[in-house]
């Protein structure tokens, strides 16, 4: 696969599948490894960086795993590619970034990245559909295991996994989960629901991770600290807390059918036929519609359109998206009238 191929491939996150698959979007963990003896990428050199990525290239091609996976050496992508990948939710803004001695490996249908020369030497991610965090840690771990019989990493006995940022140090895990919570925001008890997640050390986020405001009625929820916790603590930690906010979810929407079925019903529909009808429409608006349609899936209300269409048309209506597929850059005018036209052609619209 070519970076191009992704264009036309959805990752396995958006399928749609999976526990509570209804409410999560996807389940995502994250290992932060650093090779001793070298500077974290932070104070490192560019010497340093390339030093690091040809180690880590070496190891990569050892392991019958990293035999089809995409390696992207960033500082080799112009402005839109990198933008492309960021929007993928398989790198970082910070990534992006002074790419020297930087790099992306991607697996095939996206399970897999691995960020090289990020804040740290490595960033394993593994990100799936739905609740399903015991099965992306397996994979995390088992990855982490294979590159560890090939790198020396830095570990202390008294700190565990060392660190560019102290939060990290530890096992260096953070799970996370992606959750569309409109109910919550529609009867005002998201506040509330954000709160009590802050109070139990765990952060909330925006689409698009750290930094990010929630967009879509998204919301990821993370561990914040590894240190002092095995990978098994804060897998079941997170996951007992995930339960409890699906719930909190589950409840609303009830509350909402019960309540006023027809004023849900009508923004659903409204929603689904702006989507259908227009001409121009701008990102924000986009994925405003499209919560409220995804929304209506979940309900059984809308019908004629599936999850998995809606869950990818909240990346492939992002700017660099439309313009790969278009093969050109795009003012933002012309992306407004190509992201227009996309929708309409994926939900059979006029």
């Amino acid at each position: 696969m070519k970076l191009d191929d992704f264009i036309h491939n959805t990752g396995q996150w958006l399928k749609g599948a999976g526990e509570h698959a209804n409410i999560v979007m996807s389940s995502r963990v994250r290992l932060a490894r650093n090779l001793s003896l070298k500077p974290f990428p932070n104070k490192a050199r560019k010497k340093d960086l390339m030093e690091v990525f040809s180690a880590v290239e070496a190891a990569m091609q050892q392991i019958e795993f990293f035999k089809k996976v995409v390696f992207l050496r960033i500082w080799e992508l112009d402005s839109i590619d990198k933008q492309f990948l960021i929007e993928r939710h398989l790198m970082s803004h910070e990534h992006a970034t002074s790419p020297e001695g930087k790099a992306l490996v991607v697996s095939d249908e996206e399970v897999l990245s691995v960020m090289i020369n990020e804040e740290d030497h490595l960033r394993i991610q593994v990100m799936q559909s739905g609740l399903n965090l015991d099965a992306s840690w397996k994979m995390a771990n088992s990855i982490d295991d294979a590159l560890s019989e090939k790198l020396d990493f830095a570990y202390s006995i008294n700190w565990g996994y060392l660190t560019a940022c102290p939060t990290n140090t530890g096992t260096a895990l953070r799970g996370s989960v992606m959750l569309h919570l409109p109910a919550l925001v529609m009867t005002k008890q998201i506040g509330k629901v954000l709160t009590a997640v802050s109070k139990l050390s765990f952060a909330s986020r925006g689409f698009y991770g750290e930094g990010t405001q929630a967009s879509g009625n998204f919301y990821q929820i993370s561990n914040q600290v590894s240190m002092g916790h095995s990978e098994t603590d804060v897998i079941q930690n997170i996951n007992g807390l995930i339960r409890q906010v699906i719930e909190q979810e589950e409840q609303a929407r009830q509350a909402l059918l019960v309540q006023n079925r027809p004023m849900l019903e009508d923004k659903i529909y409204r929603s689904l036929g702006i989507l259908k009808t227009s001409r121009i429409i701008s990102s924000q608006e986009t994925v405003e519609l499209l919560s409220m349609v995804r929304l209506g899936i979940d309900l059984d209300i809308a019908k004629d359109v599936s999850r998995k269409a809606i869950n990818e048309l909240f990346i492939m209506i992002q700017p660099a998206h439309l313009q790969k597929i278009e093969g050109k850059k795009l003012t933002s005018t012309e992306r407004d009238a190509k992201r227009a036209s996309l929708i309409r052609q994926k939900l059979g619209g006029f």
